[in-house]
């Protein structure tokens, strides 16, 4: 029977991909309307970044059906796997949201750099899942797998690049745009600011804080991300 701690972590999980997936429709639908790339891109992006827990999901879903944890064989790591592979096309959403709003002018120059950096990134991440990652799991059955990244190994260094990419690019990028503008653009780009801030925190939190209570609030920062990014691309 799942724990009172597996519980709340796949709870947590789930809520967050559902969250993404309706704040995702919702920019789809408002691209569809205005005819917006960007609000197509916001839309991916927001997809991806809830799809970072399908690993959790998956694993919570299996106790709850088959009384055991996913199946996690060391020469794959599907649990890493299922929830790292979608950073690589988030992030590169991201970095094309922030340089069309900031460096238009470079933009795919940006973007370039950060396509060959997720490339990378998914290599390792495929090809060298088990040294990516430590794998913990205290009473089977019970709780869920807790994956956290090797410091120091590829895959952690690139991570780190990515979060901090978006921290200094799009959440400090879209702040000084909203010292710059004035009137309703002034409060869309703080809004565009707080939604990418919040999602670093609650991302780098994820990946240092274990299962509990803590790992609650942390993930409801990014349910929160997503609103507030709503906000911000709404018309």
């Amino acid at each position: 029977m799942i724990s009172y701690s597996g519980l709340l972590d796949g709870l947590s999980a789930t809520g967050v991909i559902i969250s993404s997936c309706v704040f995702g429709s919702l920019f789809f639908y408002k691209s569809l309307k205005l005819k917006a790339k960007l609000l197509t891109i916001a839309g991916i992006m927001t997809f991806f970044a809830g799809l970072f827990y399908l690993g959790p999901f998956s694993d919570f879903m299996s106790i709850l059906l088959t009384g055991d944890n996913l199946e996690n064989p060391v020469t794959i790591g599907i649990y890493g796997r299922l929830s790292y592979m979608w950073v690589a096309p988030s992030l590169i959403c991201a970095m094309y949201i922030g340089a069309e709003l900031i460096k238009p002018d470079k933009k795919w120059f940006i973007v370039s750099i950060y396509i060959i950096l997720g490339i990378i990134f998914e290599l390792f991440l495929f090809f060298n899942t088990m040294h990516s990652f430590t794998f913990i799991l205290k009473n089977p059955g019970e709780d869920l797998i807790d994956a956290s990244f090797v410091f120091g190994h590829p895959t952690f260094l690139l991570i780190a690049i990515f979060l901090l990419s978006i921290l200094i690019f799009n959440g400090f990028g879209f702040l000084y745009k909203s010292f710059q503008s004035t009137g309703m653009l002034k409060r869309k780009f703080l809004f565009l600011s707080l939604g990418f801030l919040t999602f670093v925190i609650g991302g780098t939190g994820d990946s240092l804080i274990s299962p509990g209570v803590t790992l609650v609030f942390v993930r409801f920062l990014m349910v929160i991300s997503s609103w507030v990014l709503y906000l911000g691309f709404k018309k």
